[in-house]
């Protein structure tokens, strides 16, 4: 009787534990019509049209405490390689980490990976490019209670495997510290983040690295049908050896009319240098690694691959949502400042920059099927012209029509008896 026993013991006191396995897929493909897109566009120049493709699978895995993400990706532009050339070789991974369950309260995840948090104003995930944007870093969260977040991130950068160290060459910070805290108080959600940015640069040939730091508190209050919003960052350091003193400030006021409609005002402050200051000091705010197109318009004349350590900007806009069943749109007017002063000539010039319409449009075709388009208008000043070049009066404008299709490819579910 004793094998019967302890078999039956054994079968009762087994481990059951349950296996995930996902694969999705993200096919989106975007046609643009640039004229006069991020810059002014110059006399005598014609517009730019293009279609961008992206091709990206996720592979997901989880089992008891461990989760496993690969996210291969392949990105282009129509045309830029013959489809029967033997070299197209423009395929990496978008994300590819492990995350280690330690216990219910700490945990950690480690390779390339999405870093975002609250609205991506400074650590983004860039998601409207189609390379987006991923870290090769170390994470270490924390999970004091439920309505409390502590994540600690840690990248340090070089070119390749070497014997002796090497100058860093990628235009990117060589080494990355993060803490960033967010906690829920009935209405209020309350966030602050402490960035350390080490960025690389030469002196006599041989590799320094400058550290600035951002910090700074965000909060969300929602009541009813009103969210309101709003953040402020400073940023100090040394960046290639000159002294950083940078601030920002954002705020946000929603109102939900009915369910199917909202509106809101905004208003943002992003420091600058006026053009006559002549001290090495930056006082130009960079929001850094944040998902910039979200911000500031979408046409992208600020702080996308651009305006970065200039005279800033100071950006009122308007915000009208509607959206229902499977339709969405979107108006955002903005009325755009420079921070500092612009001169031309010794002549101090007006700060204001111009208005930025834009309109956008979604609709859902299918369940994994979206169907998104819009269209921006630039009226610019003279003073536009001055800090970005190209001609006001030459009918600015961009528009865009894109496909995304996210379908589930595969799910298990399955469970393994230890």
């Amino acid at each position: 009787m004793k094998p019967v026993y302890f078999t039956i013991a054994g079968l009762f006191s087994s481990v059951i534990f349950s296996q995930q396995f996902n694969i999705n897929a993200d096919l989106r493909v975007r046609l643009e019509n640039r004229n006069g897109y991020s810059t002014l566009k110059p006399v005598n120049e014609k517009a730019a049209t293009f279609t961008t493709q992206r091709t990206r699978i996720s592979f997901d895995y989880s089992y008891n405490n461990i989760k496993l993400v690969a996210s291969p990706q392949n990105v282009r532009t129509w045309g830029d390689v013959l489809t029967n050339s033997k070299n197209d070789t423009g395929i990496n991974f978008h994300e590819a980490y492990g995350e280690v369950k330690l216990n219910d309260k700490l945990s950690f995840k480690i390779g390339r990976q999405e870093i975002a948090y609250d609205d991506h104003r400074i650590l983004g995930s860039i998601d409207w490019t189609m390379q987006a944007k991923s870290h090769d870093a170390f994470l270490f969260k924390i999970t004091p209670s439920s309505k409390q977040i502590i994540h600690i991130g840690l990248a340090y950068n070089a070119n390749k495997e070497t014997n002796f160290k090497e100058i860093y060459l990628p235009s990117q910070y060589k080494s990355l510290q993060y803490a960033w805290y967010n906690g829920t108080f009935k209405n209020l959600n309350l966030s602050l983040l402490i960035l350390n940015n080490g960025m690389p640069y030469l002196i006599n040939g041989e590799e320094k690295i400058d550290y600035s730091q951002t910090f700074g508190p965000r909060f969300v209050f929602k009541k009813g049908n009103w969210n309101i919003d709003g953040a402020t960052y400073l940023q100090t350091g040394k960046i290639n050896t000159n002294r950083v003193m940078a601030n920002y400030f954002t705020t946000n006021i929603n109102y939900k009319f009915v369910p199917s409609f909202l509106a809101g005002l905004g208003f943002e402050y992003i420091s600058g240098k006026d053009q006559d200051d002549t001290s090495s000091d930056i006082k130009s705010f960079n929001p850094l690694y944040g998902t910039n197109h979200k911000f500031n318009g979408y046409m992208d004349y600020f702080y996308v691959g651009n305006h970065i350590n200039t005279v800033g900007l100071t950006d009122f806009y308007l915000n009208l949502q509607y959206e229902k069943d499977k339709f969405s749109a979107r108006l955002s007017p903005h009325y755009f400042l420079s921070s500092a002063n612009i001169y031309q000539l010794g002549e101090k010039k007006d700060n204001y920059l111009g208005t930025e319409i834009d309109f956008t449009a979604s609709y859902k075709l299918f369940e994994n099927i979206t169907l998104d388009g819009g269209f921006s208008q630039m009226f610019a000043t003279t003073s536009m012209e001055i800090i970005k070049g190209g001609n006001k009066n030459n009918g600015n404008n961009w528009g865009f029509l894109s496909i995304k299709i996210n379908p589930n490819l595969f799910y298990s579910n399955f469970k393994i008896q230890n």
